[in-house]
C-alpha cells in the first residue's frame, strides 16, 4: 500500500481542481447558442447558479426568476437569482413556477447579464432591490419569553422595548460576460461583480469595498434602512454594537487566494468560497419573519379591491331586546 497523501497533497489537489472547474465555468458561460437569446440567457443563469451551489451551504436556497415583495407595497425587477432562507418563511407566495420571495429571508440577489450592460435597466434594477424594507413586526419566543417587534403600534407607550433585529440588506452581485474594464463601471451599484475573461477563459472577481472593515460591511448589510428606526433605537443600537468590533480590519481582503495582488494568480472560486460566505454570515439572517405586516398588506389589497367593486359589507342588524 502506498504512502497516503499530506495534507498539503490534498491542498494542491482540491486548488487545482477549483482551477479546472473555473475554466469549465467560463467555457459553458461562454457557449454560443446563436439565435436563441431567452433559452441562452436560461443557461446562463443555470450555470451562474450551479457555481452558487457548489459554493454556499446548504441551508440556503437559490431559485431562478423570481420577483422579491415587501409588505410595504414594493416589489423588485425580476430577479435573476435570489439566495434565501426559507426557514421562517411561509410558502403562500409560491404559485407554480412564478414565485414572490419576502426581502425578509433574502440573503443575495444577482442580477445575470450577457456582454450588453445597459446602464439605466441596470440601475432600475438595483434602485427596485434597494426599495424594499424589510419589517421588524415579527413576534417570536426567545428562550423563555417572547419577543415582539411592534414597529407601528400607536398604544406602545415604551419606545425602548428589547428589539431583536434591525432590518438587513441582501448582498447584492453582478454575474456577467463582460471584462473587468467593463464591469468597473458598475462597481457602486454591486458588492461583488463576476465576470469572464474570455481570452484566458478564466472569472474575473471584482469586490469593490473588499479593504473595508467587517463593522463598515455590518452597517451596510444589517442597518441599510435606518430611516424606520426611531432616533433613540438607533443610538441604542450604536451604544450596543460597541461589543461587536474586530481587530482584524480588512478581513475580507485577507481571504482572497491566494493573498497576494497578482490577479493572474487568484483562484477565484476558492476565494469566492471564503469571501461571500464571510459576508453571509455577517448577515444578520433569517430575519424573523413579520406575519402580521403581510397579513395586513393583502388584508387592505382585499379590502380596497372589494370597494372598488362596490361591494359593500353590511353591519349585521342588532336584535331587538324582549
Amino acid at each position: 500500500m502506498g504512502d497516503a497523501a499530506t495534507y498539503e497533497d490534498v491542498i494542491l489537489n482540491i486548488a487545482e481542481n477549483y482551477k479546472g472547474l473555473e475554466s469549465s465555468i467560463a467555457n459553458q458561460l461562454l457557449l454560443n447558442v446563436s439565435n436563441h437569446h431567452s433559452t441562452e440567457g436560461s443557461y446562463r443563469e443555470a450555470v451562474w447558479q450551479s457555481l452558487f451551489e457548489m459554493i454556499i451551504p446548504r441551508k440556503y436556497c437559490i431559485e431562478q426568476g423570481v420577483f422579491i415583495i415587501d409588505s410595504y407595497g414594493h416589489k423588485s425587477k425580476e430577479v435573476d437569482l435570489a439566495i434565501f432562507d426559507e426557514l421562517y418563511t411561509p410558502y403562500i407566495f409560491n404559485y407554480g413556477k412564478i414565485k414572490f420571495i419576502p426581502i425578509e429571508a433574502v440573503a443575495a440577489v444577482a442580477q445575470c447579464k450577457s456582454q450588453e450592460l445597459t446602464r439605466k435597466k441596470i440601475e432600475e434594477w438595483v434602485d427596485a432591490i434597494d426599495a424594499l424594507i424589510p419589517s421588524l413586526d415579527s413576534v417570536v419566543r426567545m428562550v423563555n419569553k417572547m419577543v415582539d417587534n411592534m414597529e407601528d403600534n400607536p398604544d406602545i407607550s415604551n419606545k425602548h422595548l428589547e428589539v431583536t433585529q434591525t432590518a438587513t440588506r441582501p448582498v447584492k452581485l453582478l454575474c456577467t460576460l463582460a471584462g473587468k474594464r467593463a464591469i468597473k463601471n458598475y462597481e457602486n451599484k454591486f458588492d461583488i461583480l463576476l465576470g469572464v475573461d474570455a481570452k484566458k477563459r478564466k472569472l474575473i472577481k471584482l469586490i469593490p469595498k473588499e479593504e473595508q472593515s467587517l463593522e463598515a460591511w455590518n452597517k451596510s448589510l444589517n442597518h441599510a434602512y435606518d430611516r424606520i428606526e426611531d432616533p433613540d433605537d438607533k443610538q441604542e443600537r450604536k451604544n450596543k454594537e460597541k461589543n461587536l468590533k474586530t481587530q482584524r480590519q480588512h478581513l475580507l481582503l485577507d481571504m482572497k487566494v491566494p493573498r497576494n495582488d497578482i490577479e493572474e494568480e487568484e483562484n477565484v472560486i476558492l476565494s469566492l468560497i471564503f469571501q461571500l460566505n464571510q459576508l453571509l454570515m455577517v448577515i444578520n439572517n433569517p430575519m424573523l419573519f413579520p406575519h402580521r405586516a403581510y397579513a395586513k398588506r393583502i388584508s387592505d389589497i382585499l379590502e380596497k379591491s372589494s370597494q372598488s367593486k362596490g361591494e359593500k359589507i353590511e353591519p349585521k342588524a342588532k336584535e331587538k331586546k324582549g
